[in-house]
């Protein structure tokens, strides 16, 4: 843990900025965000990036502010307006790739590169692999079809040294604006091919399976000062004054990245969006505040799944889907095939470029292993599928031994795959490889006895570095992106960081996590919802009811008979059978947007479920989709859950309402108290029901005429004024009284006492504020309500409640009936 050499924020607000929503229009909204009580704005990347972008992901200029979102000034204008009303920037920074662009010129660092190869200066940017075929030229993969289709699309610019083919625009090498075409294709320092070549050809690294963002060399110190520049330059200025930094898995040493990156900065708060999983820990060494929060989003949903009833519910989605174990039918089961349909094909090429680096390496051993490609290529798919995290770090003090034990038991199931056990020793090179030494070493320093070579020494240290970069893309597209999408058994526990197979957790898990989050990282940050998560927080609170209640979710769909299942291509060629997954999947997604999606909500969910169908790849996909099948799914989406059949949705909604408002409430509050600091999503302050991108990259909505009557004294009309009414009063705490939850502060337990006990999460912080909330309250129903069960408030107080201005003493033994007769949660504070 690095603590930050400015304070760090109370709480933050992300903004997805875009040009429909530029600096202007949040400037416009900073009174009403200082309102709510954050201390600061989070905004999306801010770089020049391909114009029209709805994210700004895909930068293509470090040294420029984006012109679509007001430039320079426009940032400076919003940092200025910011901090009269006493609020600070947060920027999202992105130093793991850049855009591919159309037309290319746009990237002006890449366009160079094209045009004159490894000779440009800008050449030590890209992660470029110029040995890996291809005549030494770049694959870039954007052509319809095969190259000899695609030769009368091509038109030459010979006086502006241009190549043109559709909207895309290439550099001519000098020299070859004159030759026959195809002599000058075949003499750029670029090959134009085949999209469909990516997967299997593709020479330079890129982010997961995205052919259009190609990976920069940020460990390269001219690189890094060349794109951090900018930033760092707003950084000292005081524009900025923390930040979010993307997907560190991807960077060659992200350790060493987040070292520099401080240097940079003199010590500003900043966040990796590092996703842990299981019990896996951040680097200790990191120089950061800690993770943007996925960690602390599983352990708050967890907590609101019911582990009897999400069983439960699995047998009934079982008996509805009747999927096979590696389709949906078991999780481990599913992400192992998953995992080995993505390392085959999607990453094909970066298993090659590990293959080739692997075969250099063990063909210069005093001992050769006589290592036949395939028996490396194999070695290191059964590897990488078993590999629990997303990366390892086996070159950090503070997980090496921890690492080097999870690729062991790697190791171990990948030797099983092998039939000849000679054969399997290719493992053990791997193995040896990704932890950064090499087999039959006498010496133990990572040499072959004698000291290696440049060559040798540089091989090794790619192959460890690429080893965990491809293990990042792996986990990431065969887990987030298609095992998620064929286990849609409770959608809720289908999230970024969560573990849909053991999707609940008890009160004791969440305190361990917030204890040991306090003590070593009490300014990281956690999250809900954001720009990235598959369903909105409040989505997922709705849907995780269903847990508590899978026997009705299965009497709702059973009512509907076969009508509750998508007949996606019944008599249509080539389309299938009845698609009972897809089915499972709609109705959730209805169901967790609420009554809107009956009606207009279909042109929201249809597009959600389609987007699952692809990332699935079950019956279609992104690269081979199947009209007929698409278009049965949309259909359905229409007539069933959004449409005339989506009634019983509407009962079942109005009967789960008190239950689903203590979800979305207790969450909330979970969030703003927590230890960390809380990372509110754009309009999640109210009710905020949002599917996967791009439903929930919209441009923000605010309402200031809202909270201002609520701080009138008005009382709350619906769940979503009680939640901005809540939201604003805890993040308002927070400013107020920093020290009790910051780095310094506090955290403990307090435990309910009684026959319901369970049902009660609440925890003390500094011994000045107490959060208290129900959990699984369906079934606290179900079972008699509180009975007797009491909560004994810490000594000291008096205790005043701040939602309602009702006092406890401190000290005091308050039956938990009473104390949550109004509301599903209470907030107390003792100033």
């Amino acid at each position: 843990m690095t603590q930050p050499s400015s304070p760090s924020p109370t709480a933050t607000y992300r903004l997805q900025l875009q040009p429909d929503f530029p600096f202007a229009a949040a400037e416009r909204a900073v009174p009403h965000l200082a309102e709510l009580g954050v201390s600061h704005l989070h905004l999306s990347p801010v770089l020049e990036s391909v114009p029209g972008s709805t994210h700004g992901y895909d930068v293509v200029d470090h040294t420029a502010v984006r012109a679509e979102l007001g430039g320079e000034r426009g940032l400076r204008q919003l940092a200025a307006t910011a901090r009269a009303h006493g609020l600070g920037l947060v920027v999202d920074l992105v130093p793991n790739h850049m855009a591919v662009p159309q037309p290319a010129g746009l990237n002006g660092p890449l366009w160079d590169v094209l045009r004159h190869g490894p000779a440009s200066p800008y050449a030590r940017w890209f992660d470029v692999d110029w040995d890996g075929g291809h005549d030494g030229r770049l694959l870039l993969p954007v052509l319809g079809g095969p190259l000899g289709d695609e030769l009368p699309h091509f038109v030459v610019a010979a006086d502006d040294g241009v190549l043109r083919y559709h909207e895309h625009a290439f550099p001519l090498r000098p020299g070859t604006e004159e030759l026959p075409l195809p002599r000058l294709l075949a003499s750029q320092w670029y090959r134009l091919a085949w999209w469909r070549l990516a997967r299997s050809e593709l020479n330079y690294r890129r982010f997961f399976t995205i052919s259009e963002l190609i990976g920069v060399r940020v460990e390269d110190p001219e690189v890094f000062d060349a794109t951090h520049r900018t930033v760092l330059r707003l950084v000292r200025d005081g524009v900025i004054d923390g930040l979010r930094i993307d997907h560190p898995d991807g960077l060659v040493d992200p350790g060493g990245y987040l070292a520099r990156l401080q240097e940079g900065t003199g010590g500003r708060w900043t966040v990796v969006e590092k996703i842990l999983t299981g019990d896996e820990r951040l680097p200790a060494s990191w120089a950061c505040a800690g993770t943007t929060g996925y960690d602390a989003l599983r352990h708050i949903d967890g907590l609101f799944v019911c582990p009897q009833g999400s069983g439960r519910l699995f047998s009934h989605y079982r008996d509805f889907v009747t999927p096979l174990a590696d389709e949906g039918g078991d999780w481990e089961e599913t992400v192992r095939r998953s995992a080995y349909e993505v390392v085959t094909h999607d990453l094909a090429a970066e298993v090659e470029r590990l293959v080739r680096t692997a075969a250099r390496i063990s063909g210069r051993a005093p001992r050769p292993g006589d290592h036949a490609p395939w028996a490396l290529r194999q070695a290191l798919r059964e590897l990488l599928v078993r590999l629990p995290v997303y990366r390892p770090y086996a070159a950090d003090p503070t997980r090496a031994a921890t690492d080097a034990a999870m690729l062991g038991r790697a190791a171990a199931g990948a030797r099983g795959a092998f039939r000849v056990p000679e054969e399997a020793r290719a493992v053990d090179l791997i193995h040896d490889l990704a932890l950064g030494r090499c087999p039959d070493e006498p010496d133990g320093d990572g040499g072959h006895g004698d000291t290696p070579d440049a060559a040798d020494r540089a091989d090794r240290a790619d192959f460890a570095a690429r080893f965990a970069q491809t293990a990042s893309a792996l986990h990431a597209k065969s887990v987030e992106d298609t095992a998620f999408y064929r286990y849609p058994v409770l959608l809720s526990a289908c999230e970024v960081g969560g573990d849909p197979g053991e999707p609940a957790l008890g009160p004791d898990a969440f305190h361990a996590y917030c204890a040991r989050v306090q003590r070593d990282w009490p300014t990281t940050g956690t999250v809900l919802s954001t720009h990235d998560t598959k369903r909105s927080a409040d989505v997922r609170a709705r849907i995780a009811v269903l847990s508590e209640c899978p026997d009705r979710w299965r009497d709702v769909l059973g009512s509907m008979a076969e009508a509750a299942v998508c007949g996606a291509g019944s008599g249509v060629d080539g389309a299938g059978p009845a698609d009972p997954m897809v089915s499972w999947l709609a109705w959730q997604t209805a169901f967790g947007l609420g009554a809107p999606a009956v009606g207009a909500g279909a042109e929201r969910v249809a597009p959600a479920v389609l987007k699952a169908a692809r990332e699935a790849g079950l019956r279609t996909s992104w690269t081979e989709p199947r009209a007929d099948y698409e278009e049965a799914v949309t259909e359905f989406v229409h007539s069933g859950p959004c449409g005339p059949l989506g009634a019983p949705l509407a009962a079942l909604d109005a009967e789960l309402a008190p239950f689903i408002r203590a979800n979305v409430l207790g969450a909330a509050l979970l969030h703003l108290t927590m230890p960390g600091v809380p990372d509110l999503y754009q309009g999640s302050e109210r009710l905020h029901t949002a599917l996967v991108d791009p439903d929930n990259r919209a441009p923000a909505r605010f309402r200031p005429e809202l909270l201002a009557e609520l701080d009138g004294g008005a009382a709350p009309l619906d769940l979503s004024a009680e939640k901005l009414r809540l939201t604003a009063t805890a993040l308002r705490l927070r400013r107020r009284r920093p020290e009790w939850f910051g780095a310094a502060a506090s955290y403990e337990p307090v435990r309910a006492e009684g026959p319901a006990a369970d049902h009660c999460v609440a925890f003390c912080r500094s011994g000045r504020v107490v959060t208290v909330l129900t959990r699984l309250s369906l079934r606290l129903v179900e079972t008699g309500g509180w009975w007797d069960t009491g909560l004994r408030l810490p000594p000291g107080g008096p205790w005043r409640e701040l939602l309602t201005g009702r006092e406890v003493p401190g000290g005091a033994l308050v039956g938990l009936s009473e104390l949550l007769a109004d509301a599903p949660v209470a907030l107390f504070a003792a100033e």
